[in-house]
């Protein structure tokens, strides 16, 4: 599931092979952008911001994010790809390298002058140069009502975290995803533990909270709905919480756990 995590080790990648060249070939299929053409124009550099991602050509931004199905991949030219061809959202070749974007969730071309003001919402990211713990602890603290795990998984909040991450912070500090805020959670300690979390994770292609890279043995709760807990044993239990877009994702909890 692409997460912050996944977006910052996309945008080093393809930073690592395409920043410094020349597009000989751009193709993006989405009927906005369809006509714009950027072969000819050198590639500054790729970079992530929270779950999005920026590749920076000549005096545009390309603005992507993955949401839950979309991947960025690197090729050789003239190699095959690994997901069929209508996926592609967006090609970008140069002489060494092609990068596809399949099923993008967003894909959209700005002026890079503008790219500030587009991800301007988003709180302080957690694998970003510029990341303010305080900041985020003040973005969580000013809704005492939310639920934490609401809370988390705002992009408003603090950017980077996703479904798996949110469920996984709430187990390993023993609180309920539904206790709200103001509820006597430690909000300096969750954002202090996100930002570890994530850290570890950003160079792995195998995310783990739990420490072991087994598959089957990387999460403590998530996707683990009816499994016993890792700890006691009890059962692990799966909901969802109300009605917003946020509320709506799926939830995993302990309940003998997490208070």
């Amino acid at each position: 599931m692409p997460e912050g995590d996944t977006v910052y080790r996309t945008a080093k990648n393809l930073d690592g092979a395409l920043a410094g060249a020349t597009l000989v070939q751009s193709d993006f299929r989405v009927p906005r952008f369809a006509t714009v053409d950027l072969a000819g124009e050198r590639v500054h550099n790729a970079a992530s911001r929270g779950k999005h991602l920026l590749i920076r050509v000549g005096n545009a931004s390309i603005h992507s994010h993955l949401k839950m199905e979309g991947s960025w991949h690197l090729y050789r030219p003239g190699s095959r790809w690994k997901r069929p061809a209508w996926q592609a959202r967006a090609i970008l070749a140069t002489k060494a390298w092609v990068a596809v974007g399949f099923e993008l969730g967003t894909l959209e071309i700005v002026p890079t002058a503008e790219e500030a003001a587009l991800l301007d919402y988003l709180g302080p990211d957690l694998l970003g140069d510029d990341w303010d713990a305080a900041e985020a602890v003040r973005r969580i603290e000013q809704h005492p009502e939310q639920p934490i795990i609401v809370a988390l998984a705002d992009q408003r909040n603090l950017a980077g975290l996703g479904n798996e991450y949110v469920n996984e912070l709430c187990f390993l500090r023993g609180v309920l995803p539904t206790r709200h805020v103001g509820d006597g959670v430690n909000v300096p300690a969750m954002v202090a533990l996100s930002k570890r979390l994530i850290t570890a994770n950003r160079d792995r292609t195998a995310r783990t909270t739990t420490g072991d890279t087994k598959p089957g043995a990387r999460s403590w709760v998530f996707s683990r709905d009816g499994q016993p807990c890792r700890r006691c044993g009890t059962r692990i239990l799966q909901g969802s919480l109300g009605r917003t877009e946020l509320e709506l994702r799926d939830t995993y909890w302990c309940p003998r756990c997490q208070t």
